[in-house]
């Protein structure tokens, strides 16, 4: 039996709609007019996801004290402190006098709602029962608060503060060298030939005679992993097998149960689109229509700066700003607690943004009040973007579509039917000038503040570039030949390499490649410091043991895969040497960042004899060999205590554990529906960069043809219910590297054979 009605009726439709649902437990909606198709969607979605999306809105909001207690009293002062109802509240706005995205998340809500509306206490999804509340009315400003969510994924990391603590213990010079922007080997998303020099003139901006405060920070706030990013790259029809674009896209997010992800089509006469949506968001995010293919990855760029504010008195009724007091505002906000008496959080605004840090919050030292700008804060166009792509036809119309994308900001890869690939690093960036907001700033001088925009047509771009193919993994955007500057504090430097180095190799290329090299679990790390490691680690006195595991570090090939002892030996060894290197970072007075893996390698490889290669707590200076042997055997040490404490050996699957967990399975208390220990090849490194927690949220290639062809999947499946069969059922195939045919239907007819259940949604009569 089918878990939903066959028939429904709905207020509002104008015609029937007719819902198909392949064996994949994908629903495929057919509707004879947009307002009809949203309405369906928002239905649709909420029959699979309705407690997941609540939660996460409540997430955004910080409301999640509502339905867990004081537990979560912290967690919702931080999102209200850091502006994130005041960014959805921007972005509905923008949404609202757009009107086709106004029509689509209206008709979204009320899909949502009848869905609700129609719902028993038995029927309730079993996560309300077991948190004892009930779902709330869905309204367009929760579509907006998913974007905020995903916004603040995405751009909410940054080191200012962490910067502004190593600026004042180390000093300039030994800042710059330990935390450089650009290292040698760097290979960036828009390679230096395509623009050389770029064909515009830069907006000015000018910077302050500058005096930045001396704050040491013992603590910052949580922050969003900064391994969050993706891999995009598509492949001109030159190079493959078929002589069509082939695109190929995975999102590297947090892994939880149910799946961020949904996958969906969407057919209606002028739109007929299949993809990954979120659940809340009108529309597909990453997919394919019959013309064109479209994915993301992350552009990191420091899109949040911190301004120290001098307030008068502990009224915080006022504050300096270009010589004179200015008046603030005050937003009380009301934190209700389940089981307790409401928390008032009174948050103080400045021109800036909200003042988070204060006597009331964060670091205890009441002078310290911090405000936070951030493009969080402004109004994001992405849900009109999305709906423009999904009837996109032409690389002509994949740039006006993309010409409202503000944040987060993107690579947005592309391929169409007509053989053009293209990247464009797209988003509001701002105009900087060298070094802003890279450290905590003086809010007192508007200088410092952010005065222009990038205009759009000057973000960097390729379309249909010599070397056949487009690719992006959230490395630099662009070298420093770039007439503006570019900085943040989480680059990744080794995938984007490995793709690269890959797709300029291969000829004849076909999608099987491209399934193939989404699995590849080779890492460029351990090939470029492990042999160092091994040249200088001393054979004499090493036990039996101790010899059997640098044979084995020798034979390995880089490759991360879970049967293996070598890539954890590496991990412990590697992990250790960092430790004992950047020993005086690990201070609990001070919130501190060590350097990179990149800009390690690069220091030992190169200075050797370089002032922190040595342990801090002991008077004599320690050589790079004397760290590199004792960490070797503190490492296999630290092994033998894991393998002791888990009671498991430590093959590399073992010792990685990635886990996906369901969203409210806090402390291990909704076990059963999680899924721990899943032996998944890969490393943060790698091109599958699967971590513990943390991995491709879903895996897509789409081949353009005419129609095109994709194949997806992703850890999880279709339904948010624990007891569907389409809960998990997808996990076992991600972990495999294997993929499930998406089935692109031309009309609600076709394919017959591959439907499992047909859903009527009928106007009420």
């Amino acid at each position: 039996s089918f878990p939903y009605q066959s028939q429904v009726e709905l207020t509002g439709l104008s015609e029937a709609v007719t819902v198909k649902y392949d064996d994949n437990g994908v629903p495929h909606i057919f509707a004879n007019n947009n307002h009809d198709l949203y309405m369906a969607q928002g239905y649709i979605i909420a029959q699979h996801r309705l407690w997941q999306m609540e939660f996460q809105t409540h997430a955004a909001a910080g409301r999640v004290s509502e339905i867990i207690g004081k537990n979560g009293l912290e967690f919702d002062r931080m999102q209200r402190r850091k502006g994130m109802l005041l960014g959805a509240e921007a972005t509905y706005d923008a949404m609202r006098t757009d009107e086709e995205a106004n029509k689509a998340i209206e008709a979204y809500a009320d899909g949502v709602n009848q869905y609700i509306q129609s719902l028993t206490y038995k029927d309730l999804p079993i996560e309300y029962k077991l948190l004892g509340y009930g779902p709330e009315e869905w309204t367009p400003l929760k579509s907006a608060l998913i974007l905020e969510y995903m916004i603040n994924n995405l751009t909410g990391y940054d080191d200012d503060l962490e910067n502004t603590n190593a600026l004042n213990l180390l000093g300039k010079e030994t800042f710059d060298f330990l935390f450089p922007e650009y290292l040698p080997g760097v290979d960036p998303v828009i390679p230096t030939d395509v623009k050389a020099p770029w064909p515009f003139e830069p907006v000015a901006t000018e910077a302050p005679a500058i005096t930045l405060p001396s704050d040491d920070i013992e603590t910052t706030l949580p922050k969003p992993d900064p391994d969050n990013g993706s891999n995009n790259w598509a492949v001109s029809g030159s190079k493959t097998a078929s002589g069509n674009a082939i695109l190929a896209n995975d999102t590297h997010l947090g892994l939880n149960l149910p799946s961020l992800w949904i996958m969906l089509q969407l057919h209606s006469p002028d739109v007929n689109v299949y993809g990954f949506t979120f659940t809340g968001a009108a529309g597909i995010t990453i997919g394919f229509n019959d013309s064109i293919s479209w994915g993301f990855t992350n552009a990191p760029r420091d899109h949040r700066d911190w301004y120290k504010i001098k307030l008068k008195d502990d009224s915080e009724n006022e504050y300096w700003h270009d010589g004179q007091w200015k008046n603030t505002e005050k937003r009380v906000e009301t934190i209700n607690i389940r089981g307790e008496e409401p928390f008032y959080d009174t948050i103080t605004f400045t021109h800036h943004g909200p003042i988070v840090y204060d006597k009331n919050f964060g670091d205890e030292d009441s002078r310290k009040n911090y405000a936070l700008h951030w493009i969080g804060h402004q109004p994001s166009r992405v849900q009109k973007a999305l709906l423009k792509l999904n009837r996109g036809n032409n690389y002509e119309d994949y740039l006006a579509a993309i010409e409202y994308w503000d944040a987060p900001p993107q690579n947005i890869v592309f391929a169409s039917v007509d053989g053009d690939i293209a990247l464009r690093v797209q988003g509001q960036f701002t105009a900087k000038w060298k070094e802003q907001g890279k450290f905590l700033m003086d809010g007192s001088d508007s200088k410092n503040e952010w005065q222009a925009l990038i205009p759009k047509a000057q973000n960097p771009y390729q379309y249909n570039p010599e070397r056949g193919f487009v690719s992006s993994a959230n490395q630099h955007s662009v070298d420093s030949l770039y007439p503006y500057w570019v900085y943040d504090a989480s680059y990744e430097y080794y995938r984007n390499r490995i793709i690269n180095q890959l797709l300029a190799s291969m000829d004849s290329i076909t999608v099987e490649d491209m399934m193939e090299m989404q699995s590849n679990s080779y890492s460029l790390l351990p090939q470029e410091v492990l042999p160092l490691m091994l040249d200088s680690l001393s054979m004499d006195g090493l036990s039996n043991e101790q010899k059997d595991v640098v044979d084995a570090l020798k034979k390995w090939d880089y490759n991360y895969l879970v049967g293996l002892k070598a890539p954890s030996y590496f991990q412990a060894w590697w992990n250790q040497l960092n430790t004992s290197i950047w020993d005086e970072f690990n201070r609990t007075d001070l919130a501190l960042d060590a350097p990179n893996d990149y800009t390690t390698t690069y220091i030992i490889k190169n200075y050797p004899q370089y002032k922190f290669i040595d342990v801090d707590s002991t008077d004599q200076k320690e050589s790079l060999t004397y760290l590199i042997n004792t960490s070797f055997k503190q490492s296999l040490a630290n092994l033998e205590a894991w393998k002791e404490d888990n009671q498991m050996d430590y093959t590399w699957g073992n010792y990685k554990g990635t886990f996906i967990r369901h969203l409210a399975d806090l402390g291990g208390s909704l076990a059963g529906f999680s899924r721990y220990n899943v032996q998944v090849n890969g490393v943060a490194d790698a091109i599958n960069s699967t971590k513990r927690n943390h991995g491709p949220s879903e895996r897509f290639i789409v081949e353009m043809s005419s129609p095109p062809k994709a194949w997806g999947i992703y850890p999880g499946g279709q339904s948010g219910n624990p007891g569907s069969i389409w809960y998990d059922n997808m996990i076992d195939g991600w972990r495999d590297g294997e993929y499930v045919p998406l089935l692109f239907m031309s009309e609600k007819d076709a394919n017959q054979e591959k439907i499992l259940f047909d859903q009527t949604l009928k106007p009420i009569e």
